[in-house]
């Protein structure tokens, strides 16, 4: 089941990609559904798209298809400027065939995530809440939950991770050998590194040659989130 915004945001688009072939942006989303944030708009698209009634065109930022509409999907009411277009009327699918994109337009479509501040000693993740966002290109992130981290130092050079970039971090609590991962030790330390599993003992890898691995028992270590991107500031 579908709740009732996921079934108003599956709606616009398909409308959308009937009416013009084109995709809504983010934006359009946002104020169709009078949401107040954009990433309202991130976690609907996730849930429909980790249900398979839509998907992500690759390398396209504005790029959506509808694979599929509930059996009793059924025309919602959006905003009075939204429902006001002439054009938007909801059809049943084997009424009208949904004509095939021709192509699809970028656009610099961005979602906020929360910043948590520096990965740094001494500090879990969850104690580097705040009130701090960062605007992030919605092209980066795939689904999830996602949340973003400062970094600080040097040991993952080698990967191409370096100081004061910024680590877009999807949240889980597994991952698998080679993933680089948030990894919080003894519920006291976070760290930013590649994670290996060598029996009972979990291995943090740093990417830099002048570091040695760190070893610890498997109950000490706790994921929470693997990386899905990387910002950079070029100043």
């Amino acid at each position: 089941m579908l709740t009732r915004k996921q079934q108003e945001l599956l709606s616009f688009i398909d409308l959308r990609l009937r009416e013009d072939g084109v995709s809504p942006s983010f934006e359009e989303m946002k104020d169709a559904l009078q949401l107040r944030s954009k990433s309202g708009v991130h976690r609907l698209i996730n849930a429909l798209e980790e249900r398979s009634f839509i998907r992500r065109l690759p390398n396209r930022a504005r790029a959506l298809e509808v694979l599929r509409l509930p059996d009793a999907l059924k025309p919602v009411a959006l905003n009075p400027t939204v429902a006001a277009r002439p054009a938007l009327k909801l059809v049943p699918p084997a009424a009208t065939p949904r004509p095939v994109p021709q192509a699809m337009l970028a656009a610099n479509d961005t979602v906020t995530v929360p910043l948590h501040g520096r990965i740094a000693a001494g500090l879990p993740v969850e104690a580097l809440e705040s009130d701090r966002s960062l605007s992030v290109p919605a092209a980066l992130l795939g689904p999830g939950d996602h949340y973003a981290l400062e970094v600080s130092g040097d040991s993952m050079i080698e990967a191409g991770i370096f100081d004061g970039d910024y680590a877009l971090i999807r949240r889980c609590d597994d991952a698998r050998d080679g993933d680089i991962v948030v990894a919080l030790i003894d519920n006291e330390e976070a760290t930013l590194k590649y994670l290996r599993r060598e029996k009972e003992v979990v291995r943090l890898d740093p990417a830099n040659a002048l570091y040695e691995p760190q070893r610890y028992a498997a109950h000490r270590v706790k994921v929470q989130g693997k990386l899905a991107g990387l910002l950079r500031r070029y100043n």
